[in-house]
């Protein structure tokens, strides 16, 4: 394998999934009130995308349960896209009467984990998304598309990329403007990473790919070094790498928005994202979850700013 690091795109688009990604695998009751200040944290940051909240079902994802009010408390910054998840027509809804202009759908490539995800085979969720996703587009909402479980499945192992590949363009013919790969349990190394996307672009441009990487293993940073250099350029990841499967035993959180920011800033890819103002909203996020977010740039930036204090009180 041989990166073309001469090829990079000179642009990256951050997708920020801590609101949603990130919150609802907490295992605390994060307070409205601070959920709308951290999407309006965020906002102020300069990332371009942020997904905000779920309109799924309170019984499956307690800690969402108040997405509506969310949804409809956040004061909108202009230039910046604000989406939601949503698994059916009723959240579809619901999300479109909060304001959403934008929603992602979800399924896996795997059929074990998305039966456990969202209790239908992968030709029903299909079968489902033949009506939603035309419904929303309908109504003038964008959509986008998680596939998850691209890189292994936690009950079935390994899986077919070419499967993958299928889901992914049938939903990108369904309407769904672009579809998030997803190493839902951080498996993937940067070879299996090159051969999957240089399988995807034969058939999908590059544009309507995002990378969704776990750092169970360490890997994401890589395996986005990898995507980067075959001219995919959208990113998701986690304000301090919140995040993980709740269906996915052992998966960690998603790549930390402030480790991909500060890579893509030393090699002069732009992210039009302030690392500073991330790193403070990251460090008052970590304060209302209560633990240390697993963010390596947060860690070393917090570290350095309380040395430099030490200094200036001597």
């Amino acid at each position: 394998m041989a990166l073309k690091l001469d090829a990079l795109p000179g642009r990256a688009i951050i997708y920020e999934v801590g609101p949603r990604d990130g919150l609802q695998n907490e295992s605390c009751t994060v307070a409205t009130d601070e959920k709308v200040k951290l999407i309006e944290s965020l906002a102020e940051t300069g990332l371009p995308a942020i997904e905000m909240t779920s309109f799924v079902s309170p019984k499956w994802i307690p800690t969402l349960a108040d997405g509506p009010e969310v949804a409809r408390r956040v004061r909108r910054r202009p230039g910046v896209r604000y989406s939601a998840l949503v698994p059916n027509r009723q959240g579809l809804d619901a999300a479109l009467a909060a304001g959403m202009e934008e929603i992602a759908v979800f399924m896996s490539a795997s059929e074990t984990h998305n039966r456990r995800n969202v209790n239908k085979t992968i030709a029903q969720t299909l079968a489902a998304f033949e009506e939603l996703v035309p419904a929303a587009r309908a109504k003038g909402a964008a959509v986008r598309a998680y596939v998850s479980t691209v890189y292994g499945c936690p009950y079935e192992g390994e899986v077919d990329p070419k499967k993958a590949r299928a889901i992914a363009k049938r939903l990108l013919e369904l309407g769904c403007f672009q579809i998030s790969l997803g190493d839902t349990v951080g498996v993937a190394n940067p070879s299996q990473v090159e051969r999957t996307l240089a399988l995807m672009l034969e058939e999908i441009p590059a544009d309507a790919i995002g990378m969704h990487f776990h750092d169970t293993r360490g890997t994401a940073l890589a395996n986005v070094l990898v995507g980067l250099s075959l001219g995919i350029s959208t990113i998701d990841a986690a304000a301090g790498g919140l995040g993980g499967c709740p269906y996915a035993p052992g998966a960690a959180g998603n790549l930390a928005t402030e480790d991909v920011v500060y890579m893509l800033d030393g090699m002069g890819i732009e992210t039009g994202v302030d690392l500073d103002k991330l790193v403070d909203v990251s460090a008052a996020t970590q304060r209302v979850i209560g633990r240390e977010f697993p963010s390596k740039v947060l860690r070393a930036t917090l570290a350095v700013r309380a040395r430099a204090r030490r200094e200036a009180s001597h």
